[in-house]
């Protein structure tokens, strides 16, 4: 064997994404974003469908995965929330947050509720759930499932994909046996998925300085990965570089945060193209990431609110503050006023198109072809 012939890197590990007719991902959304109907929706146009089963009941989060293969027959994804370690100044710091917040709770009409007690979102609760249902891949944020996790999951035939921010991150999800990276780069809209609370928010490389970095920390632990890009991808130009870069496939929830089957509140949906957050926005751009709305770390569009108590909303009190801000969310919403409200958004929001979620996989695959200048065809992961 010839010193070419050494060095080829070994295939790819064959997974659910060297499965899809299309590289396409729908991106989990907690919160209410990401229905049964958006995810059968993707799922069923050759893209991969997702729930979250971040702040849903376990019983809750089966009914949807109940409901979701009533819409389609093809596979989905469901993500969950890994527990972090509660912080033991986070109970006094969201009491001065609180305390911060008694002009809004006026404005809106509400009461404050005490400081709630840290919960770890009935992860256990909700990996049963899983394991039970054996959906076909399974999504950690916020951290890395423990080894036994995942071969828990994995024994019910469940894959797992693991969301990494750095390479650091890539390769501890290596060794707890993880199936796929999913790759999130500071572009992304909502919560960053990193394991540490504030993570990376605007500084650290781009997702396509990101996914060679986290390919190449990955391969010299010993394994080849295969990567899902997170973070900016709104049209199939992005689809474009993001696979040329090495990954799989992309998952976008900005995009699909606009389409009919998301559950977002219709002024989220018509923020993300309405040029007046592009004006408001700091540093000529409309989005900012916050701690302002739950305690960790989220890409959102500027308005009022993050505007006034972004600064001194505590860094990591998640998910305290998530729970004490709940109130002034609802309300806000209820009065259709935006400037009250987290919304989420990635920094090409701008790009958002409202049609059904169907439409947007199959004209996204259009725009892949069109970008590489000749119709594209999955390729194979092998």
């Amino acid at each position: 064997m010839n010193g070419y012939e050494s060095s080829q890197p070994a295939p790819l590990p064959r997974t659910l994404l060297s499965r899809l007719p299309h590289p396409v991902v729908q991106a989990p959304m907690a919160g209410g974003a990401s229905t049964p109907a958006l995810a059968a929706a993707v799922s069923s146009a050759g893209g991969l469908g997702f729930l979250a089963a971040g702040y849903r009941s376990a019983e809750a989060l089966r009914e949807e995965i109940a409901l979701t293969r009533t819409l389609t027959d093809a596979p989905f994804g469901v993500n969950v929330f890994t527990p972090g370690r509660p912080d033991p100044h986070a109970a006094q710091a969201a009491a001065r947050y609180r305390d911060e917040l008694a002009g809004e709770a006026e404005r809106y009409g509400v009461e404050l509720p005490p400081v709630p007690d840290w919960d770890d979102d009935a992860y256990q609760d909700k990996l049963d759930v899983l394991a039970e249902t054996g959906v076909q891949l399974v999504s950690f944020t916020f951290g890395c499932p423990d080894p036994d996790v995942v071969a828990r999951l994995q024994s019910a035939g469940t894959e797992i994909a693991v969301t990494v921010t750095t390479p650091e991150e890539g390769v501890t999800a290596l060794r707890a046996g993880a199936d796929i990276l999913v790759v999130q780069g500071p572009e992304a809209g909502g919560h960053r998925g990193s394991f540490e609370p504030l993570g990376v928010a605007d500084t650290g490389p781009g997702l396509l300085e990101l996914l060679p970095a986290v390919r190449k920390a990955v391969e010299e632990d010993g394994a080849r990965m295969p990567m899902l890009a997170s973070g900016g991808v709104m049209d199939g130009a992005g689809l474009a570089a993001v696979l040329a870069a090495g990954a799989a496939a992309a998952q976008l929830g900005t995009a699909f945060l606009a389409a009919h089957e998301s559950g977002a509140h219709p002024l989220h949906k018509a923020a993300l193209t309405d040029p007046r957050w592009t004006e408001h926005g700091a540093f000529g751009s409309s989005t900012t990431v916050t701690t302002a709305f739950s305690g960790r770390a989220a890409r959102g569009l500027v308005n009022r609110f993050v505007a006034e108590h972004g600064a001194v909303a505590p860094p990591s009190c998640y998910p305290l503050v998530h729970h004490l801000v709940a109130p002034l969310r609802r309300a806000a919403a209820a009065r259709q006023d935006p400037d009250g409200m987290a919304l989420w958004a990635g920094t090409g929001h701008r790009l958002a198109r409202a049609m059904s979620a169907g439409d947007l996989v199959e004209l996204l695959v259009t725009e892949l072809g069109e970008a590489s200048d000749t119709p594209y065809r999955h390729r194979s992961a092998t």
